[in-house]
């Protein structure tokens, strides 16, 4: 068996139903789980900060080790039923469970991908643990997350950035046919035969699952902001212009789908360790830069590989921007605790969609919008 982490501390026993870091109470048996796969009690546990699909605890063992509990539960995922209930067909619909993250994980481990070791599974409903949640019982990695780290030091950063853009490169270099989330596109998920995808079908394609998603965000933003109303026309034109010049591809590599820096932990060795794993899906890898470009910053340009296809990224930044206004609404509307900082990336992001809407469109690569020619032979589309 891996051990997990050890580590100095007060030898005292808590209750593991006492109050966590956010104030909730920790609702969960996860003694019974930590027993049945490792042998040892528990002394003490903390919730992390930050899940909104799962509960994230540190537990901390009767023997000064520690291990992390990922909690699949109705109670520990604050999105609405309607978003929680979406078809994991959808390569972009509401990624959570133990099942995906069991899929991820194997697929990443077999590429040689750090993420957090895995100890134990229980599964709701198992004899041993939580009937009503699942649980995964992984490594608990010591040092920051290279969102901390950026922040702190930046230089001591560097490295790390190296390295993940090593593990990008990984992912992007796994190529197959079609798009879905790992654990449909597998022929065997836990020991059974599933159904492929059809990837072939014109609905299935990348440049049209983003597409249509990005549409229903833009819809929903509209609804519940003027401001978004008043440019929702002009949006959509921009996502149609963008989309027109996106040609078809035939294979995919591999994207996280949420990698942003607060999902990169920073091991002991510098090397970077991937959580959050569960959305891991074969998908274009531009809709992954989209997201570190917005996410990065400035820190962006050490995880920029060359040949990504402009096209892709211009729709999929305007697609990423809408959909991280609509999102965090969404979230909102279940209660997350995070108000202000929720908003805080609606704004933001609500901002960097308007001034798509009222910027003209301008070819990546030189080349007037299809739309814009028709409009008007050689003249930008107004904004």
């Amino acid at each position: 068996m891996v051990r997990p982490r050890g580590v100095a501390g007060p030898r005292h026993r808590r209750p593991l139903t006492g109050v966590g870091a956010v104030g909730r109470p920790l609702p969960h048996d996860l003694a019974a789980t930590v027993r049945a796969g490792l042998g040892r009690g528990v002394d003490g546990a903390e919730r992390l900060r930050g899940g909104s699909k799962k509960g994230v605890y540190r537990l901390r063992l009767d023997d000064g080790s520690t291990v992390v509990a990922y909690v699949w539960a109705e109670a520990e995922d604050y999105w609405p039923q309607a978003v929680r209930g979406a078809d994991d067909a959808d390569p972009l619909s509401h990624s959570s469970g133990l099942r995906l993250f069991e899929a991820a994980h194997r697929r990443l481990t077999a590429l040689g991908v750090r993420t957090p070791r895995l100890y134990e599974v229980s599964r709701s409903g198992d004899g041993d643990g939580d009937r009503g949640a699942d649980v995964a019982l992984v490594e608990d990695v010591p040092g920051p997350n290279l969102e901390a780290l950026l922040d702190a030091d930046p230089a001591a950063a560097r490295r790390p950035l190296e390295r993940l853009a090593e593990v990008l490169d990984t992912l992007r270099s796994d190529t197959g046919p079609g798009v879905g989330k790992v654990a449909l596109l597998d022929e065997h998920v836990n020991g059974h035969q599933v159904q492929h995808v059809d990837e072939h079908a014109p609905a299935r394609t990348a440049e049209a699952l983003v597409l249509a998603r990005a549409l229903a965000d833009l819809d929903e933003a509209a609804a519940r902001d003027t401001r978004m109303a008043a440019a929702r026309d002009r949006l959509a034109e921009r996502l149609h212009e963008r989309v027109e010049r996106v040609p078809r591809r035939a294979r995919h590599g591999l994207v996280h789908g949420e990698l942003g820096p607060d999902h990169v932990l920073v091991g002991a060795d510098g090397e970077p360790v991937l959580i959050d794993i569960e959305g891991l899906m074969r998908f274009d890898v531009e809709w992954e830069h989209a997201f570190l470009r917005i996410r990065f910053g400035t820190h962006y340009e050490l995880l920029r590989p060359r040949g990504l296809d402009e096209h892709r990224l211009a729709l999929y930044d305007l697609a990423m921007r809408l959909s991280l206004v609509a999102g965090p609404l969404r979230l909102l509307d279940g209660g997350f605790p995070d108000r202000a900082g929720m908003l805080a990336i609606v704004e933001h992001n609500l901002r960097a969609a308007l001034a798509a809407a009222a910027t003209a469109w301008r070819d990546p690569k030189g080349a007037p919008s299809p739309l814009s020619r028709a409009a008007a032979p050689g003249a930008a589309t107004p904004g």
